[in-house]
């Protein structure tokens, strides 16, 4: 109750603060129901009534949707990119075991190269020993011989949903380092978030299409429907990145809302090797005169992404866009703001893998509350822990060898 107080208050803070924005804030009204119609164009559903309370850090996270869970009377569903065999993760499968033994229906889905790449996998036999418990855990695309299907399409999603009334997305998988951190690269930085009202059936349906796609077993998510109550005003757009008719859905919606913007884009991504659609998009904005503001990870958890990463950041940088540096860990996380009335949170990178191949659920809220939230957290790590990437700094951060390593690896950008 006191948390739905305070959400309410900021978000009703923030729209009284938007009175005092330039003049540009009614063209950017504009924008917002543009954006609307051009997501709606490509077959993206709407929601009015939602609640959504951000969750910008894995304790929040954790503490949050475990509480919910014990909670749970009639189901737990939960799908994943991995879920690592640590001590956040054996947490979450006890309750999960204890929650099947109170007759709570508990599904989990996986990801086989997401497992299997893991340095704290859950092997076969941990999986049937939670079947054995009453978790009903199986595997997206098994990782096995002749290994070449997982260059191509993973499960990446991260969705959560609790007796129909509660759903969880963003960028975080069930690991311990989303509270503690790597020794390699410090702390780690994400976003989640936890959904209430209409959209949390479209994020149910969502696991029950992949759950019969893994299971075979015939999905009904009505049948998990939670009640219809509205919660706040949030009119909400769930993204669905999937192979097959609408496999563009996820690049083409960025697009969309970085070509409505009339005034300002924020962008926090871990891996921003871009695709076309993306780069041709904020260039067009950078030459409209929009303010683009990007901010990446200094640290990295992959070897080569970086030095891609930074040949598209120096393209950017060139064309007037504002390039931040994050140097208090790994900023993991998957965000957008524009023109300070809607935004996106979810699991979609801003590479080839999560906007070509990948199955990726994005959030696009319409909401100036939940924006300016986004957009005060951004401003903080700006100041606070952030580099401004100039000219000068370019090279000094990245000497000739990593540069030309960039370019050579650029062509595998989508198998990265």
């Amino acid at each position: 109750m006191m948390t739905s107080k305070i959400h309410r208050f900021v978000r009703c803070a923030a729209i009284a603060c938007m009175a005092l924005w330039p003049p540009s804030h009614a063209h950017a009204q504009q924008g917002d129901s543009l954006t609307v119609r051009a997501l709606q164009k490509l077959g993206v559903p709407f929601f009015k009534g939602n609640e959504a309370v951000l969750l910008p850090s894995g304790q929040m996270l954790f503490d949050d949707m475990l509480h919910v869970i014990r909670q749970a009377e009639r189901y737990i569903h939960m799908e994943f990119y991995n879920f690592r065999n640590d001590s956040i993760g054996n947490a979450t499968f006890d309750l999960l075991k204890e929650k099947a033994r109170q007759g709570v229906e508990v599904k989990v889905l996986f990801d086989g190269f997401g497992n299997f790449t893991s340095d704290s996998p859950y092997t076969k036999e941990h999986q049937a020993h939670l079947r054995s418990c009453g978790v009903r855990i199986y595997e997206f695309d098994p990782y096995k011989f002749p290994y070449i299907n997982h260059s191509y399409h993973r499960d990446h999603r991260k969705i959560v949903t609790v007796d129909g009334h509660t759903a969880y997305t963003g960028g975080m998988n069930v690991a311990d380092y989303y509270i503690h951190g790597r020794p390699s690269i410090g702390k780690w930085r994400d976003m989640h978030m936890r959904i209430h009202g209409p959209s949390v059936a479209e994020f149910e349906r969502l696991f029950s299409e992949m759950w019969e796609k893994v299971t075979g077993e015939p999905a009904d998510s009505a049948r998990y429907a939670g009640p219809d109550i509205s919660r706040d005003s949030i009119l909400m757009g769930v993204v669905n990145r999937k192979p097959g008719r609408r496999s563009g859905i996820m690049r083409k919606a960025y697009a969309a809302a970085i070509d409505n913007a009339q005034h300002s884009v924020q962008i926090v991504n871990a891996y921003p090797t871009l695709t076309r659609t993306v780069r041709r998009s904020l260039y067009r904005a950078l030459k409209r005169g929009v303010q683009v503001d990007f901010m990446l990870s200094a640290n990295s958890d992959e070897a080569l992404t970086p030095s891609i990463a930074a040949i598209e950041m120096k393209k950017l940088m060139k064309r007037g866009a504002n390039v931040y540096y994050f140097e208090g860990g790994f900023h993991h996380s998957k965000v957008m703001t524009v023109d300070g009335t809607y935004c996106t949170v979810g699991s979609a990178n801003l590479d080839a893998r999560s906007l070509m191949f990948d199955y990726e659920a994005n959030a696009f809220m319409f909401d100036p509350g939940v924006t300016a939230r986004l957009y005060n957290i951004f401003e903080f790590d700006k100041r606070a822990h952030c580099t401004r990437l100039t000219p000068e700094g370019f090279k000094n951060r990245f000497p000739l060898s990593q540069r030309f390593q960039g370019r050579v690896m650029f062509f595998l950008k989508p198998f990265l």
